[in-house]
């Protein structure tokens, strides 16, 4: 029986926890295409130009384990293109549209929609099957607002072994960063780390200070404990040493046309 083809259409600007919850719901109903607007179109939509050019937000739609594949879209933003197969047309409350409903229907497809209510609890996303004879590589960090530079760090990771990232949890993020740190939750960070298909598997970590993840560290003993320039403090290397693990610090560098992110950049503190 063929796979129902899903899309989604949207301009995945500034993606959150809930864009990827609607991604992962939608992956659900078959193999999800995203049929990502162009800065065009998103300008048009919103009257303001968008905060990350187009190849950034196709580089990053990419890396979500549940999306297929994306397309690029510079048509209305209300009908989709005439050689796109498509069974089902996904959307949620905040962005359905009778037009879009009745386009689907014009066009013999089903137009789903996601409440926010479904989109509100942020499941836990199993990790996959470690992968035969490759190493164990942790990485630790904030992840406060995940951006292509996190993106792209992981993907350079993750090509050392399989992929294990600590997300710092809330009272040792203030710890570290004082008042108004962390913007998102320790479960909405750790969600949104796991739904980039680099991950092998996210965790919250549970111990103090720039070691906070040594109980997680202990339990799943990596081979290798990776960090960015930004990221190489606090005694780890000196940790990892004592242990056994072999540290490596990483030039911090966008994907091949990208402009360079930082959190800080981006929250502006």
């Amino acid at each position: 029986m063929p796979i129902p083809q899903v899309i989604a259409s949207a301009g995945f600007d500034d993606i959150t926890s809930r864009d990827l919850r609607f991604l992962q719901e939608a992956s659900t109903l078959g193999e999800l295409t995203v049929l990502l607007w162009t800065d065009e179109l998103l300008q048009r939509a919103t009257g303001t130009p968008p905060k990350f050019p187009f190849a950034e937000r196709s580089y990053f739609l990419n890396a979500v384990r549940f999306v297929s594949r994306v397309v690029e879209h510079h048509g209305s933003r209300d009908s989709l293109p005439p050689d796109l197969p498509v069974d089902l047309w996904a959307d949620y409350a905040l962005t359905t549209n009778p037009a879009r409903e009745q386009f689907a229907r014009d066009n013999g497809a089903v137009y789903q929609i996601f409440s926010d209510a479904k989109l509100q609890n942020l499941p836990e996303v199993s990790p996959s099957s470690p992968t035969p004879e490759a190493k164990k590589v942790i990485v630790t960090g904030c992840y406060d607002w995940l951006h292509s530079g996190h993106v792209r760090f992981f993907e350079e990771v993750s090509s050392y072994g399989d992929l294990y990232v600590v997300v710092g949890h809330d009272a040792n993020i203030r710890l570290l960063k004082g008042a108004g740190h962390p913007l998102q939750s320790q479960q909405e960070r750790r969600y949104a780390v796991s739904a980039i298909r680099h991950v092998k598997q996210a965790l919250i970590s549970s111990g103090e200070g720039w070691l906070d993840a040594d109980p997680e560290i202990r339990r799943l003993q990596p081979d290798m404990y990776i960090v960015n320039e930004d990221g190489d403090a606090g005694g780890k290397r000196e940790y990892c040493a004592s242990l056994g693990i072999e540290y490596r610090v990483l030039k911090r560098a966008p994907a091949p046309g990208l402009p360079p992110r930082t959190s800080t950049a981006l929250r502006g503190f």
